[in-house]
């Protein structure tokens, strides 16, 4: 017996050395590292955590975010039904890249995907702030997405944004919004009336 009710994929995109792969060291394993070597290509964390009482399991790939591997990791858009956009609120380039990124998953994955803006490093002090948190709620209002600003290092928010994340795929499940043939999403949910069976999505590949 599976020892979580709902799954799904979860991709973290974003330039190199804003901190993606911190924020999900932070959130599996809670603990920070200060120097963290570069992602060639993706990297893989899970965990699973509790929405509305329901265990539920995040399988969350943390892709490279220089060009040279783009092509690569533009796979992993695949099946993901939740996407986190990070940047860092002190490099305001990483802020204007983000366009590009939400650009990418808008047309490599569906409409009904989940995503999320993170601006990480929030725990700088103000004289080095880019970014301001104004700019960063309006630019993800303007596009529908769910913004938090947040700090891999002091883990401020960092539980907050993946739980906010989960909460709302599951809410999108639960509600009928997501129909895994025509979204393509990667997801574990239970059979309408088994709850103890699982169902997956028949698509499948390197990103399943």
């Amino acid at each position: 017996m599976a020892s979580f009710v709902y799954g799904f994929k979860c991709i973290i995109i974003g330039d190199m050395g804003v901190g993606k792969s911190c924020l999900l060291l932070q959130f599996t394993d809670k603990r920070f590292r200060s120097v963290h070597d570069v992602t060639i290509g993706v990297e893989y964390g899970s965990r699973i955590v509790a929405v509305d009482g329901k265990p539920t399991k995040l399988q969350i790939w943390d892709t490279a975010g220089q060009e040279a591997f783009r092509s690569i990791t533009r796979s992993y858009y695949r099946g993901a039904a939740a996407a986190i956009l990070v940047y860092d609120i002190s490099r305001r380039e990483t802020f204007n890249h983000v366009t590009s990124w939400l650009q990418d998953a808008k047309e490599l994955a569906s409409a009904n995907q989940t995503r999320v803006l993170i601006g990480n490093k929030c725990d700088l002090s103000d004289h080095r702030r880019a970014v301001s948190y104004e700019e960063g709620a309006r630019f993800a209002k303007e596009h529908g997405l769910l913004f938090m600003e947040a700090s891999a290092k002091t883990a401020q928010n960092v539980e907050e944004a993946f739980i906010a994340t989960a909460t709302t795929v599951v809410k999108k499940i639960e509600d009928g919004l997501i129909d895994q043939e025509r979204d393509g999403f990667n997801l574990i949910i239970p059979y309408p009336d088994d709850d103890d069976s699982r169902r997956t999505s028949k698509r499948s590949g390197c990103c399943s």
